[in-house]
């Protein structure tokens, strides 16, 4: 890994992205955020499966377009033995491989981490599957919705006794932030030790969910007590609530510590219920969390959100409103911090509006340079300039199906 004066955080580190799907890529994308040189590599006739992913304008995948961003997208059967030889030579080139096929498929293809480290020692290698590379389920196949559901994410999501899977890609997502953090660790690691040695890193789907769930597991861990759904209310602390407005708005209410349900029962012209017993500490809310919520709930249902927004406000207290997609975009605090990037995209003649790199550095932000590339955008720039194959080779090789 080689880094210029003054580049982006992660300048010089190049990452093979040979994984489908999401989890994994997400990894990829997040350390493309900030400099990293990522090769996408996709089948040659079948490409991502991202790409046929969700809504579509003008055939193309909007997903893709976030999903893929700063990544040079090639074409590579790595099911031939010449797609072989040539993962192996961009594995010689590589800092980090990233993959998520089911354990055992790289190794049948000759480009496992015993094949890949030995032709690359300093590599680090990330594995993402369904159910990790070892135990009794590491050849099930499996995906993010799975692992909500075995992780016990969705034993405890949703309305009361009734389990609810998230309508959004969340397992994969926190995968994806807790891969990428895992290879920025093994990428320091290997900056310390000796021999500058890689490693591999065995990733599965469900376990960084489990992470979020430490306080339901270890209660039943001490306790024996089963987490079950609590809908928008919470088994931990009280007030928190979805509560709506006169207007039909929705709004979200926590009062997770003492100080602000003290201002949340000044909000709504109450202070007298700050030293009541049924509500003057969180256990005893807890205990009266009904009567707590029609209180709050009647407060809210007799005025318009602005209203509700600005004398939550002025006392301190925590509130928001529920948006919608539309609402984000619209919002004057995210303009102004830039929360969303406008990307120029050639393919879609059209700027996007995507979410920006996260967390603002303030000497080495990150950048998207471009969005999601269409297929085999890069062959020229990676199978010619960096591997230094002809182009009567390349020929050759997209003749025989292999790029």
């Amino acid at each position: 890994m080689q880094k210029r004066e003054n580049a982006l955080p992660l300048s010089g580190l190049t990452v093979i992205d040979a994984a489908t799907m999401l989890a994994a890529p997400w990894a990829a994308a997040f350390l493309g955020d900030y400099g990293a040189r990522v090769i996408k590599i996709e089948h040659p006739e079948k490409g991502d499966t991202v790409r046929a992913y969700g809504r579509q304008k003008n055939g193309v995948s909007l997903f893709w377009k976030t999903l893929a961003r700063n990544k040079e997208a090639i074409t590579l059967n790595l099911g031939k033995p010449e797609g072989q030889a040539i993962f192996k030579k961009l594995a010689a080139k590589a800092d980090v491989v990233i993959e998520n096929y089911r354990p055992g498929t790289m190794e049948r293809w000759g480009i496992g981490w015993d094949a890949l480290s030995e032709i690359n020692p300093s590599l680090i290698m990330l594995r993402v599957s369904a159910f990790g590379q070892t135990g009794p389920y590491s050849s099930r196949p499996g995906f993010g919705t799975v692992a909500e559901a075995m992780s016990g994410f969705a034993s405890v999501n949703g309305a009361k006794d009734q389990p609810t899977l998230p309508g959004i890609a969340l397992a994969d997502g926190v995968c994806g932030v807790f891969s990428a953090l895992s290879v920025m660790i093994a990428v320091h690691e290997r900056s310390q030790n000796p021999g500058n040695r890689g490693q591999y890193i065995d990733m599965a789907l469900y376990e960084p969910l489990m992470r979020l769930l430490d306080a339901e597991l270890m209660a039943y861990d001490q306790l024996g007590v089963v987490a079950k759904p609590s809908g928008n209310s919470s088994e931990s602390f009280a007030p928190r609530n979805a509560y709506q407005c006169k207007d039909g708005t929705w709004m979200a209410l926590s009062g997770s510590a003492q100080p602000i349900a003290a201002r949340v029962f000044q909000a709504i012209g109450r202070p007298e219920l700050i030293n009541d017993e049924r509500f003057c500490d969180n256990a005893a809310r807890l205990r009266n969390v009904k009567e707590l919520d029609s209180l709050i709930g009647s407060w809210i249902k007799e005025r318009d959100m602005d209203e509700v927004q600005h004398v939550f406000g002025e006392v301190g207290a925590v509130i928001g409103p529920m948006y919608t997609t539309k609402q984000v975009y619209e919002d004057p605090h995210y303009i102004y911090r830039e929360s969303f990037a406008a990307v120029e995209d050639h393919e879609l003649g059209a700027t996007l509006r995507m979410p920006n790199v996260m967390g603002k550095f303030s000497r080495t932000p990150g950048r998207i340079s471009h969005a999601g590339q269409p297929m085999g955008k890069s062959n020229t720039a990676i199978f010619r300039n960096m591997l230094g194959l002809s182009e009567e080779e390349c020929a050759a090789l997209r003749a025989k199906g292999i790029i």
